[in-house]
């Protein structure tokens, strides 16, 4: 590959200037955006993190939580504040790109690349949300530049850089040792790298990256391995699963197809460069990336995994405009205009998460983000809730999520959290012991009142009976409960009011499903439903269908419905099997029924006086 050509003679002004007007209209953007964002789960626990200020935690290094507490100490307790500090580091990765391709390729194929660091949506849209990947991607940036400089002497200045990198990648995720060891490894492909690692400074700084590690050590060490277990074994299946091909069709839509292309093509021909930069950005980015690869074929692909290859990419990035250079003219416009909007797709996302309107209407889709959806509404329920409850009453919530969510909107971050399977599910039940939130002796049932906070919808619905029955051997039988559903009930959660540890018949929330019509089916002005429902501990009285949240038929109910019992083992629900429901929906004389899509639901009356509104689905009238 020949990677001498750098463009000196060329004019570089229209491409700064271009650089300069995108970095400013993307963080612009940015900002508008993360103002409006409701707070992701996984930010809300990171900020109460911030609030229980330690050297490192369950889940993490100590870093993002530190730069949350800094977030809010500066700029007040709401989510902008919160991610202030994330999205003014996520602002410095394109200006180091450019800095580094400018000394090793010219200032031309420094702005332009510098423009794609824009334009990668996965490295666009940094810092919208108060996550370690700004900091991991800017201690990857500076481990790679002072790589850089190191192959052609080493310095001070560069090791002093390589420090700086290897401690803040420590000091943000695990996950950062990739980082670390590809690196290793590029130095040691090349005699460049070679001649740099038997430096007595550059050890010196490799050291003091690594006692970055310490803290995190130290809290393994004095809490069994967790964290470590439940990064490194507890979340991955480690066999062999075929997703794998799906994280990679992932990576080339994310990434955008043409540049997606480009990166690997500048991975796989910059091994061959005649400059020493050019093999090592190469080996380095194209084996993390590769490696992340291979590793979605082994690894965790329940949660969020799509922004692991990251570091790799922007490794690559100063290789990538030798390689549009070459790539004919219509080519290289059609990489720019996907990209370009690629990143407004993703902006697009995070915004419409933040239109309420908009998210409701995804609410039947696979897509669907439940991480961001509720949290304020349920916040003001939940205050309300309380100033009609006696004074003094404390709020439990069931699982990390809402405890985190719940602490951050009512600026209170030692919530009690019950026993939970989300909780060692994302490795947080560890530290939530630690503080004395999550165990029996943090919740003393006997010191009412408790207003008890339940995310219905954080199980799955296969689970959720056996969930109810956990709660009642924790709280006993459960009282009527307040349902809040969000988006159509995409989204749910349940308000008990507890004055003391209940005994008896466990009681608890109704469940209900609709075998007709089905969810998306069209049917006409009149059309038959039905279905099953039940309520263990008191049963039901009447069920009311509900078109748009209001009621259009009352359904018949008490009709038998075998087997019910042996798909949920355990219910007992006094009317089983007589939990069959049926209803004659005529809506020809309904006026404001206007045909196309409409939410049909129910209401669930209990023998106990509760009234819950069960989750919609969508269907279609026909005209």
């Amino acid at each position: 590959m020949r990677d001498e050509g750098m463009h000196a003679g060329q004019d570089s002004g229209p491409v700064r200037l271009g650089f300069w007007l995108l970095w400013s209209a993307v963080l612009l953007l940015k900002v508008a955006v993360a103002a409006r964002l409701p707070l992701f789960v996984d930010e809300a626990f990171y900020w109460q993190e911030g609030r229980h200020l330690a050297a490192a935690y369950s889940d993490l290094p100590g870093l993002t939580a530190w730069l949350t507490r800094l977030g809010v100490v500066l700029g007040g307790e709401h989510a902008f504040a919160l991610r202030a500090p994330f999205l003014f580091l996520a602002a410095l990765v394109p200006l180091l790109v450019v800095r580094l391709t400018t000394r090793e390729f010219g200032e031309r194929y420094g702005w332009q690349a510098g423009c794609f660091a824009l334009l990668l949506p996965l490295a666009g849209t940094l810092g919208l949300l108060a996550l370690p990947d700004a900091m991991m991607a800017l201690a990857t940036l500076l481990c790679v530049d002072a790589g850089a400089k190191l192959l052609r002497e080493v310095g001070a200045a560069a090791a002093l850089e390589l420090a700086l990198g290897l401690t803040l990648g420590a000091l943000s995720h695990y996950r950062f040792i990739a980082v670390i060891g590809v690196g290793f490894v590029a130095l040691l492909l090349l005699p460049e790298g070679r001649r740099a690692l038997r430096d007595v400074r550059v050890w010196t700084a490799i050291a003091l990256g690594a006692s970055a590690w310490i803290p995190l050590l130290a809290w393994n060490l004095d809490n069994a391995d967790a964290g470590l277990r439940f990064q490194l074994v507890d979340r991955h299946p480690w066999a062999f699963h075929l997703d794998g091909i799906l994280f990679i069709g992932i990576q080339a839509l994310l990434v955008t197809p043409l540049l997606f292309a480009a990166l690997l093509l500048a991975g796989w021909r910059g091994r061959f460069g005649s400059l020493p930069s050019t093999r090592y950005f190469a080996h380095l980015g194209g084996l993390v990336v590769l490696g992340f690869f291979i590793l979605g074929f082994f690894a965790d692909t329940e949660r969020v995994s799509f922004h692991w290859p990251l570091p790799g990419y922007l490794a690559l990035l100063p290789l990538l405009p030798a390689v549009l250079s070459r790539w004919p003219r219509w080519l290289r416009v059609a990489t720019w205009l996907l990209a370009g909007l690629g990143l407004v797709a993703m902006l697009a996302f995070y915004a419409a998460l933040s239109t309420p309107q908009l998210r409701a209407r995804s609410a039947a889709e696979k897509f669907y983000q439940a991480n961001f959806a509720g949290w304020d509404e349920l916040a003001n329920v939940t205050r309300r809730r309380l100033e009609q409850l006696p004074r003094g009453t404390r709020v439990v919530a069931d699982s990390f999520k809402v405890g985190a969510e719940l602490g951050f909107a009512l600026g209170e971050p030692d919530i009690p959290v019950l026993d939970h399977p989300s909780n060692h599910k994302h490795g947080r039940a560890p530290q939530l012991r630690l503080w004395g939130l999550e165990n029996e002796s943090a919740i003393d049932w006997s010191k009412g009142p408790i207003l008890l906070v339940v995310g219905i919808t954080e199980v799955s619905y296969k689970d959720l009976l056996q969930r109810y029955h956990a709660l009642c051997g924790m709280v006993g039988p459960l009282p009527p409960p307040q349902v809040l559903n969000i988006d159509h009930g995409r989204q749910r959660f349940a308000l008990f009011a507890l004055d003391a540890k209940r005994s008896g018949e466990c009681t608890t929330p109704a469940m209900a499903w609709i075998d007709a019509p089905v969810g998306g089916a069209s049917v006409g002005r009149r059309f038959d439903m039905r279905g099953w429902a039940f309520k263990d501990g008191v049963g039901l009285e009447k069920i009311e269908v509900l078109l748009d949240g209001r009621p259009v038929a009352v359904a018949r109910y008490g009709e038998p419905y075998e087997g019910l019992s042996t798909s949920w083992p355990g219910t007992n629900d006094p009317r089983h099997p007589d939990v069959g429901f049926s209803a004659d929906v005529d809506l020809r004389g309904a006026t404001g029924v206007k045909p196309g899509r409409h939410w049909l639901g129910l209401r669930l009356h209990g023998r106990d006086g509760s009234v819950e509104d069960w989750s919609e689905q969508p269907m279609d009238i026909a005209r």
